[in-house]
């Protein structure tokens, strides 16, 4: 069966999206307008988890192994981010001082503080990170304050494969739960629940009812209408919230509440509209990214934590725009070539537990 770029296009466009929204959330916060961070958060996390919809079936062994393979490859990754972030402060502590150390990472703002300055590592830090507990990385802040999309992707995906596999002929009753259990979250906010099952029942709803496009075309005549309800939704949110909801739409995201939530519809439509429809032939860098979607993931929260020791000296010498372009710029050239190299280390990861593997089993042998 022949891939579907479109998929891998979808996912490209949807990470360099990713790319942007922490070029102007984290670093950006210094110097970028609030209205342009808020517009950044129209194609974002949502799309992930619609793909995902798309490209899952009911196998639930081929699922399960497909998990597992990406909480081990997770596991090398922020292993490896753990003694970066030790041997620096090693290094900063040897070769300079604390208050060096101190004064380096105040780069990244009053929002965010270091956990831990010390010689001696914190190998707590890395079994939360193991666990999906994501305390700070100090070196590198960007990287776990996004990841709370992985541990909601094997949530979901789990209980969404369950779904295809045991329930087939229900799906469109688990679709409507979900939708039901987020009114009621929204409309009774004091019953909100804290966790992940907020975030749960809403993405979940996303990738069903993308697993129930898959294979399939929006007709051209529905297009409009689809665009129609968007464009009431958003009129409808300003009328109720209020003009001042559109600076709040980052904050009704953690977890999804509905002003966020009809925010992400245009971009939902706008990825089902191209769905069998646009057709993308030839491999280019953007599938390439999609195709690696993960590694770059990974990548841009280091990069995005690095923009930042542009960003401080320049933000004062150029208009916000052009820093804006020239840092989202440098951040994509950064998440390739960390992406690269974080494929390397993953095969090395991979290589060194295929052979503890193999010198275990010859030692059972023995």
């Amino acid at each position: 069966m022949n891939r579907d770029l479109y998929i891998d296009f979808a996912k490209g466009l949807a990470t360099l999206s990713i790319i942007f929204i922490h070029t102007t959330f984290w670093s950006g916060q210094f110097y970028i307008p609030a209205e342009v961070r808020v517009f950044s958060l129209v194609f974002d996390v949502a799309l992930f988890y619609a793909l995902s919809g798309i490209t899952s079936g009911s196998n639930i062994e081929k699922t399960l192994y497909r998990l597992l393979k990406l909480q081990i490859t997770y596991m090398i990754f922020v292993t490896f981010l753990f003694f970066l972030d030790y041997f620096f402060k090693v290094f900063g502590l040897s070769f300079f001082s604390m208050e060096w150390l101190q004064n380096f990472y105040s780069t990244f703002g009053s929002k965010y503080s270091t956990t831990s300055i010390s010689s001696v590592p914190q190998w707590q830090n890395l079994g939360n990170w193991y666990l999906h507990q994501y305390t700070n990385a100090d070196t590198f802040p960007v990287v776990m304050g996004s990841f709370w999309y992985l541990k909601v992707y094997f949530i979901l995906t789990v209980f969404g494969v369950l779904i295809l596999r045991f329930f087939p002929k229900h799906i469109h009753w688990f679709i409507g739960l979900c939708i039901a259990l987020t009114l009621v979250f929204n409309i009774f906010p004091e019953y909100y629940p804290t966790g992940q099952v907020g975030y749960i029942a809403f993405y979940l709803a996303v990738f069903l009812i993308a697993n129930r496009m898959r294979g399939k075309k929006i007709p051209g005549k529905m297009i409009p209408v689809l665009y129609t309800l968007v464009a009431g939704a958003l009129l409808w949110m300003f009328w109720y919230y209020g003009s001042d909801i559109f600076y709040k739409i980052n904050k009704n995201k953690f977890p999804p509440k509905i002003p966020y939530i009809i925010w992400t519809l245009f971009s939902l439509v706008t990825l089902f509209t191209l769905y069998n429809r646009l057709k993308i032939s030839k491999e280019n860098y953007i599938t390439y990214i999609g195709k690696n979607a993960i590694f770059f993931y990974f990548a841009q929260g280091i990069s995005s934590s690095l923009v930042y020791f542009l960003v401080v000296p320049l933000q004062e010498n150029m208009p916000w725009w052009i820093l804006m372009s020239l840092i989202y710029c440098i951040n994509i050239i950064l998440a390739f070539v960390i992406s690269a190299g974080l494929q390397k280390v993953d095969t090395a990861g991979w290589t060194i537990l295929r052979l503890l593997r193999s010198k275990t089993a010859e030692s059972k042998g023995n």
